[in-house]
């Protein structure tokens, strides 16, 4: 390990001088961990709120914001009309009455206390999914759902994925068991992900399409690989990409397609395959997270095989599905691209001053 430098002061994430990075390790600990919070989270305090209140809202930043879209679409799907709004946007504009729930993994995203904050002084009841008990988020909250781990890598892993699997529990508790195998096949899938990776490390730019659910796992691969390897990437609906952005592309595009979620498969996958032909027509390299038997059309960056859960209701299955493998695709492009993904540049005096100047 290397001297830290004088910035360096509180020794998180680890500053390590080459991989395997911390982040690894945060992707290889969630079948445990997703299984023990899926099946075991005390969800008591939480639920008795939900059931209590309209309408409920759920709120979170970056990766944390991802999360809140998972756990407000398995709240839908379970039967609970529920929202996702971004944290900044929703302390500029408080929900007066129902609930809030903050998705906030390390508590200290001031967006997101502000938030909950603003929802408690209009009348709303308030909740929290986090991994720090104590933490600013916490003083407004009504109610916590605490996760067991918190994330060493500030390319969140398990900061993602940790509040989804409290979500599920939240829900619909799954049987034993599930949560862990379709972890387990995750991890499973990193080979698959550093042939893709490869392919993909030389273009420009990347574009991330999904539908339905996959729209959530698209939005947290543009940023896991913008922060992981600092490849730009641009997150775009199935039927939008086709609406315009197409001139923009070129044979230094690369294409990752999210196609997962199984309601309405037939239809997605048969719009997909046109997106992947029309893509190729003009060179851009495709790539494919998703089930072999879809799309049709080339996919010559590879393909990512996610695994399937069918006990578990579609939204969930479709983001924890998807989880792993865009987490390796990111890993493996910042090994390819020679990054550190923990520190998301920020060893980088320029963008350490960034980060402090916006807080």
């Amino acid at each position: 390990m290397s001297i830290s430098p004088p910035w360096y002061t509180d020794g998180f994430p680890e500053l390590r001088d080459g991989p395997p990075w911390v982040m690894a390790e945060m992707i290889a600990a969630q079948p445990e961990l997703l299984e023990r919070i899926a099946t075991g989270a005390d969800t008591a305090a939480l639920a008795l709120m939900l059931r209590a209140v309209t309408p409920l809202s759920v709120v979170g930043c970056g990766t944390s914001e991802h999360a809140a879209m998972a756990v407000a679409a398995m709240l839908r799907e379970g039967g609970t009309a529920a929202t996702a709004r971004q944290a900044f946007e929703a302390a500029l504009d408080p929900q007066a009455g129902g609930a809030v729930i903050g998705v906030s993994h390390e508590g200290g995203t001031a967006a997101t206390t502000r938030a909950l904050e603003a929802a408690h002084a209009a009348g709303s009841a308030t909740g929290l999914i986090t991994a720090v008990i104590g933490s600013a988020a916490t003083g407004p909250a009504d109610a916590v759902l605490a996760t067991p781990m918190i994330d060493r890598s500030w390319c969140h892993t398990i900061g993602y994925t940790s509040p989804i699997a409290a979500g599920l529990a939240l829900a619909d508790r799954p049987s034993d068991g599930v949560v862990h195998e379709l972890a387990t096949a995750g991890l499973a899938t990193r080979d698959q992900a550093a042939a893709v990776a490869r392919q993909l490390a030389g273009c420009s730019r990347l574009i991330i399409v999904g539908s339905g659910a996959d729209r959530i796992s698209a939005r947290e691969l543009t940023l896991k690989i913008e922060e992981a390897c600092h490849l730009p990437c641009a997150m775009r609906d199935l039927e939008t990409f086709l609406h315009g952005h197409l001139p923009a592309c070129d044979q230094s595009t690369g294409l990752v397609l999210l196609s997962i979620d199984r309601r309405r498969a037939n239809q997605r996958r048969e719009r997909a395959g046109q997106l992947v032909a029309a893509a190729r027509r003009i060179g851009l390299r495709c790539a494919l997270i998703g089930r072999g038997d879809a799309p049709d059309g080339e996919l010559d960056a590879g393909t990512i095989e996610a695994p399937s859960a069918p006990l578990l209701p579609a939204a969930a299955e479709a983001v924890l599905s998807a989880a792993l493998p865009l987490q390796w695709l990111s890993y493996e492009l910042a090994l390819t691209r020679g990054t550190n993904p923990d520190l998301i540049r920020r060893e980088q005096e320029p963008y350490r001053e960034a980060s402090a100047i916006h807080g």
